[in-house]
């Protein structure tokens, strides 16, 4: 290219602006990305069913349930998340930015199973109570069904009061 070529000058020009736009875009983009792309840490409550002890971060505002185990790599065996809700209502779960298989449990508010969900990562999938319910726990998939639990067991806490 010699710079005599305004055909050139003008591609190069054209480009360079698109450059700054974009690199402008991401930096706008950036700082509203950058804290969401981390697992969240929370508060934690200790479960109980049958002989099994579960430490589940607890999920109780709407960011806090909306981001939920996103981003998560790995998770330990008898921890989880409790999403807890102000009201009993259908609750519905997807797994879009969640990179772990996970199994919800729905449970009513004396901590009995109503159904268990299996969920499979990165989807957009509902997955949804079969009942109206206020808690709701996520675990890796597959921990309610090695442990026998299935609806109608009871999970105890102070959570549910007991």
């Amino acid at each position: 290219m010699t710079p005599a070529d305004p055909i050139q000058i003008k591609l190069l020009q054209l480009r360079r602006r698109l450059y700054r736009l974009l690199g402008f875009g991401v930096l706008l983009a950036a700082p509203a990305l950058a804290p969401a792309q981390q697992p969240q840490a929370l508060p934690t409550a200790t479960l109980q069913v049958g002989m099994y002890k579960v430490v589940a971060q607890v999920a109780a505002t709407p960011q806090q349930r909306q981001i939920g185990l996103m981003f998560r790599r790995e998770m330990p065996m008898h921890e989880g998340m409790l999403f807890v809700f102000d009201a009993a209502a259908q609750q519905c779960f997807w797994m879009r930015n969640t990179l772990l298989p996970l199994s919800a449990a729905f449970l009513a508010d004396d901590g009995a199973v109503v159904n268990i969900v299996d969920m499979q990562p990165q989807t957009d999938d509902s997955h949804c109570s079969a009942r109206p319910v206020r808690f709701v726990l996520e675990m890796n998939q597959g921990w309610f069904a090695k442990r026998g639990i299935k609806p109608g067991t009871r999970f105890s806490g102070e959570v549910f009061g007991r």
